[in-house]
C-alpha cells in the first residue's frame, strides 16, 4: 500500500516506508515560489512499498538544506507543483504508484492547477477520496467535473470516498453531486468499485440510487450509505436486493429503518460470503418500524463469528426505544448513546451483555452518582476497551477506573470539572 494525498499527506499506510523529502529550490527554478525570506523549500512526505522511477536522491541535487516552507508559509505543496520542479521530480511524481491513493481538497475555490494536473493522472487512481465544502458553488462544480471525469476516463478506481465539511446551502439537496455519481455507475463507463464511503456525504440517498450503485458494481466490498440524513430514503428491499447483487459484500453501513427480517435473512443464506461489519445510525424514525428479533441477531452472529457491529444513536431516538433495539446478541465493537436522556440502565445492559466484545463506547448523557457507579463497574468488565468518551462531569473514581482495568486503553475523554467545549480527549501512548 503505498500514496500520498494531493497536499502531501499519507493518505494510507501499508507495507513500505515513509520517506520525507525536503528540496531546497534554486533560482532558476523558482519563479513559481514565493519571495525569498517566506521560504524556499519543497516539502514532500511520499510512502512507497519502493521508490519511483528516478526518486533516490542523488549528490548532483543534495543542496544546502533551508528552512523548510509549509502550507501556511505560502508553499502550495500539491503534486501539480511537484511536477514543476525539476525533470527528475516530474518523471518521479508521474510514476503511476504515486496516484494510486490520492485526496483532493476542493475548499478554496483555487485549485485549477492541481484539477489541470490530476486530470492527467485521472485513469492511474485506484483510490480516491474527495473532501470539499460544498457551501461554496466553485466547490460543488469542482467535484462533479472531477467525477464526471472520472466517469469516462477511470476504468481502475476500485474506492470512492467524498467528504463534506460546510453547510448546504438553503434548498440544496446535492442533485449535482448524485447525478456525477450516477454517471460514474452508468454500465457504458466500466467502473468497477469495491469499496464506496458516503457516511460524511449529507444528501439523502434513495432506492433508485443505492440500487444503480450495487448493480453497476457487483464486486462491492464495503458500502456505506449511513449518512445521518434527516430522512433515511432507502427501504429494507432495496438493502436486501444490494445483499443479492453483491455477493462479495462485507462491510455495509446503514440506517436502522433500512433493516428487517428479511435482510437478514438474506444474510443467513448458506452461499453467502463471510460477513464481517455492519454500522448502524438508529434516528427518530426507528420508533415506527419494528425491532429486529434477538433470534435473529444470535442467527447471523452464529452464521458469521467475525461480525463487528457499529450502533450509533441520534439524540432523536426515543429512550423508551433504546432498550428495544438493544438486542443480548449482537456483537457490538462501538456505541454512541447521544442521546442527552439518563442512561444508567442502558449502561448496567451494555456492561453484562457487551463486556466482550465492546471496544469504544461514547455517551451523551446527565452526571449522577448512580452515572458512576456503572462506569466504573463497565470499567471492570468490559477489558477490551480502547476507547471510552463521556460528555459530562464523572468522579475521579471513574477516570482511575478505566486507566486501572483497561490495559489496551487508547483514547478517552473524561472530565472530573466543567471545562469549555470542544471537550478534547486524552491520548495515551
Amino acid at each position: 500500500m503505498h500514496g500520498v494525498t494531493a497536499r502531501g499527506r499519507v493518505l494510507k499506510e501499508g507495507e513500505g516506508r515513509a520517506v520525507k523529502l525536503r528540496i531546497p529550490i534554486k533560482d532558476s527554478e523558482a519563479s513559481w515560489l514565493p519571495p525569498r525570506g517566506q521560504g524556499r523549500c519543497l516539502s514532500l512526505l511520499l510512502f512507497l512499498a519502493s521508490p519511483p522511477p528516478l526518486l533516490p536522491l542523488e549528490r548532483s541535487w543534495c543542496w544546502e538544506p533551508q528552512a523548510e516552507c509549509t502550507e501556511e508559509d505560502g508553499l502550495c505543496s500539491e503534486r501539480h507543483t511537484v511536477l514543476q520542479v525539476c525533470k527528475r521530480w516530474a518523471t518521479a511524481v508521474s510514476s503511476s504508484s504515486v496516484w494510486h491513493f490520492t485526496e483532493i481538497s476542493c475548499d478554496s475555490g483555487d485549485e485549477e492547477g492541481m484539477l489541470q494536473s490530476l486530470l492527467l493522472f485521472l485513469s492511474q487512481i485506484k483510490h480516491l477520496k474527495v473532501v470539499f465544502d460544498q457551501s461554496k458553488e466553485v466547490n460543488r462544480k469542482n467535484v462533479t467535473r472531477i467525477l464526471d471525469a472520472l466517469a469516462k476516463q477511470n476504468h481502475r478506481l476500485q474506492q470512492l470516498c467524498i467528504v463534506c465539511h460546510g453547510e448546504n446551502p438553503y434548498f440544496y439537496s446535492g442533485q449535482d453531486i448524485l447525478q456525477s455519481i450516477r454517471n460514474i455507475c452508468d454500465t457504458r463507463n466500466q467502473v468497477d468499485l469495491q469499496h464506496i464511503d458516503f457516511r460524511k456525504m449529507p444528501f439523502t440517498l434513495d432506492d433508485e440510487l443505492v440500487g444503480l450503485i450495487a448493480t453497476a458494481n457487483p464486486n462491492l466490498h464495503s458500502l456505506f450509505i449511513n449518512n445521518r440524513t434527516l430522512v433515511c430514503n432507502v427501504a429494507p428491499d432495496t438493502i436486501r436486493k444490494v445483499l443479492r447483487a453483491c455477493p462479495k459484500l462485507s462491510a455495509l453501513g446503514v440506517y436502522y429503518a433500512s433493516l428487517s427480517d428479511d435482510v437478514f435473512q438474506e444474510l443467513l443464506e448458506p452461499e453467502r460470503a463471510a460477513f464481517t461489519h455492519l454500522d448502524i445510525f438508529c434516528e427518530r424514525l426507528d420508533k415506527y418500524i419494528p425491532v429486529i428479533s434477538e433470534e435473529l441477531w444470535a442467527a447471523v452472529s452464529q452464521k458469521h463469528p467475525q461480525l463487528c457491529v457499529d450502533l450509533e444513536f441520534d439524540h432523536t431516538v426515543p429512550a423508551c426505544k433504546i432498550p428495544r433495539i438493544l438486542q443480548l446478541n449482537i456483537p457490538v465493537s462501538t456505541l454512541q448513546l447521544n442521546t442527552y436522556n439518563y442512561m444508567v440502565n442502558q449502561i448496567r445492559f451494555v456492561t453484562q451483555s457487551y463486556s466482550g466484545t465492546l471496544k469504544k463506547l461514547t455517551l451523551q448523557t446527565t452526571s449522577s452518582e448512580d452515572l458512576n457507579s456503572s462506569l466504573v463497574d463497565l470499567a471492570r468488565q468490559c477489558r477490551n476497551l480502547l476507547e471510552i468518551h463521556c460528555y459530562c462531569v464523572v468522579s475521579q473514581e471513574v477516570v482511575e477506573a478505566f486507566l486501572t482495568h483497561c490495559p489496551g486503553l487508547k483514547q478517552y475523554t473524561l472530565k472530573v470539572t466543567k471545562e469549555r467545549h470542544p471537550w478534547k480527549p486524552v491520548t495515551i501512548q
